[in-house]
């Protein structure tokens, strides 16, 4: 029987309800820079490249270097304020290792922005391939850093899930052939409907996993 052997995450809006510190720091160095008061809609439009990518593509102010280490500083300095653990996402990622399945994650975040949410959130050690923007050419929606995860864990597209929140999270991972899961399931998500139907949608972390088992014995679910 051929069963599941790595589930593969995206981060912001799926692992770690990270959005709102994504946010809050965005929105004070366009309005520190460009006197910008940019909306959580705005920003969310600017998605796809990491945190430098977006504030050099979208920030007007020329002194975007220093907008770029503000950013991280602001990510940093509020972290603990505005994110906090999630028990329910620790048993979960807990229950699937326990089950001798890979983790791993895609994200469009930069390796920065990650390393201080994996310390804060105490996930450092939990993953067996992390894929961040800076290990990319192509962010999703191109399944490129899906398939370098899969190749990385020495794992088929028929034996892994694909978990996100967001558009570009679902085509990333159906056009990777990978079962892909979207999820609504922390406080603060990306994308209320998506127009790509993925293989199912959750609601709640607890239906994941009810569902682990049944995920880890079939093929393709």
């Amino acid at each position: 029987m051929i069963g599941i052997k790595a589930v593969i995450f995206d981060f912001d809006g799926t692992l770690a309800d990270t959005l709102p510190i994504c946010f809050y720091a965005f929105k004070y160095v366009f309005k520190e820079f460009d006197n910008r008061d940019i909306s959580p809609e705005e920003i969310v439009g600017m998605f796809g490249p990491c945190e430098k990518g977006i504030i050099l593509k979208n920030l007007l102010s020329s002194d975007k270097e220093k907008a770029i280490e503000m950013y991280y500083e602001k990510y940093f300095e509020n972290h603990s304020e505005l994110v906090k653990k999630n028990s329910d996402i620790e048993d979960l990622l807990k229950s699937i290792k326990e089950k001798g399945v890979k983790l791993g994650i895609v994200t469009g975040k930069g390796k920065r922005s990650l390393d201080i949410s994996l310390k804060a959130l105490e996930m450092e050690t939990l993953f067996d391939v992390i894929i961040t923007s800076e290990d990319v050419e192509n962010p999703k929606p191109d399944p490129e850093g899906i398939i370098k995860a899969l190749n990385l864990l020495n794992v088929k597209n028929d034996d892994a899930l694909f978990i996100g929140d967001s558009e570009a999270d679902i085509v990333a991972g159906l056009k990777a052939n990978v079962y892909t899961i979207g999820v609504q399931w922390l406080p603060n998500y990306q994308t209320s409907n998506f127009v790509t139907q993925p293989n199912n949608v959750l609601f709640k972390i607890d239906d994941f996993k009810q569902k682990l088992n049944d995920y880890m014995l079939l093929n393709k679910c």
